[in-house]
């Protein structure tokens, strides 16, 4: 951890009093707490969750997963405060099936993913997540491997155009591609300001839009951290260790996330079209989940006023089955 790190983020315990996480309360409603429980936060944070869980779960325990070595760290003072009760995990939630069965939480009566980057990610400039401050063009959940900038000075134009589109859904992502590679060749594109000032002079907003760097950051940001195949990994390794009864609670932020857990969940409980009447009949796959939320819930007013980031936020919940899943089921991305 940098000395600028470990100044932002000290103690988890601090920062959670100015960090509110979204759709709080609907999560521990969902979760459904009554009695003591096993409870996977796969996606830690700041801990917002995990704190009121344990506070609100009488008894509850929590394994609390993070690949962020920054989210560890701060997260020792939650650890001691909640004694016996708390376990934090360094790595990726994609892996909470091991983890869990590594640290006694198979089977688990809860798991809760709150997908995307953290509130103390996108706030500190050195983590290059965010294009408001200047900093270096990282974006590395992690904090290892491939950084964004790795990506947009290497990557070939078609391959970086495609990429910048399928992630980010940027309609001018072939002229945001040919505009970086046109930049590279004269210096590096080392900082989210020259990356995000490039952008602007290419795609042009109205004043009162999104900025136009939003999307490609954003599509940076996901293929870095391989998010999108992270939360189907994790998604199926939570169907895997939940007992029957257990909650499957996630909240996503943008419409390629939902989509990915409203498909899971559709699939996992059956609510997929059938075969066509066309096709020969096939043995209908073990329905492993009951879907909670038909629609996803959505924050109310009260909080989409006071944390602005709640107005993307979507949160679907599903309760695991008795079903053995179907190994058939299991679809990785390609």
């Amino acid at each position: 951890m940098t000395a600028h790190s470990a100044l932002n983020h000290a103690r988890v315990d601090d920062d959670s009093q100015r960090h509110i996480p979204v759709l709080l309360e609907e999560v521990i409603v969902a979760l459904d707490l009554s009695g003591p429980k096993a409870v996977i936060d796969g996606t830690f944070g700041a801990g917002g969750y995990t704190r009121a869980i344990l506070e609100r779960g009488a008894g509850s325990r929590v394994m609390a997963i993070d690949r962020d070595p920054d989210a560890i760290a701060a997260g020792s003072s939650m650890v001691a405060k909640f004694a016996g009760r708390l376990t934090l995990v360094h790595g990726p939630f994609g892996q909470l099936g091991e983890w869990a069965g590594e640290h006694g939480y198979v089977p688990a009566d809860a798991v809760v993913l709150d997908i995307g980057v953290s509130s103390m990610q996108i706030d500190d400039p050195e983590r290059g997540f965010s294009f408001r401050a200047d900093g270096p063009l990282d974006m590395r959940m992690a904090q290892a491997g491939p950084s964004a900038a790795d990506l947009v000075n290497t990557m070939d134009e078609g391959a970086l155009a495609d990429l910048i589109y399928r992630y980010g859904e940027e309609r001018k992502s072939r002229a945001v591609a040919r505009a970086i590679v046109a930049a590279r060749r004269q210096r590096a594109i080392t900082t989210t300001k020259q990356l995000a000032d490039l952008i602007a002079s290419v795609v042009h907003m109205p004043p009162d839009a999104i900025h136009p760097a939003t999307r490609t950051f954003q599509a940076l940001r996901i293929a870095v951290n391989d998010e999108l195949g992270e939360l189907e990994r994790g998604l199926e390794a939570a169907e895997r260790i939940l007992a029957p009864g257990g909650r499957l609670v996630v909240v996503t932020f943008h419409s390629l996330e939902d989509r990915i857990v409203k498909q899971f969940i559709a699939d996992r409980s059956g609510e997929t079209p059938g075969p066509s009447r066309h096709m020969p009949t096939a043995q209908p796959k073990a329905k492993t989940f009951n879907n909670l939320a038909r629609k996803a819930i959505v924050a109310g007013l009260l909080e989409t006023r006071a944390n602005p980031r709640s107005r993307s936020a979507k949160l679907r919940v599903a309760e695991r089955t008795h079903a053995i899943p179907d190994s058939a089921s299991v679809k990785r991305r390609g």
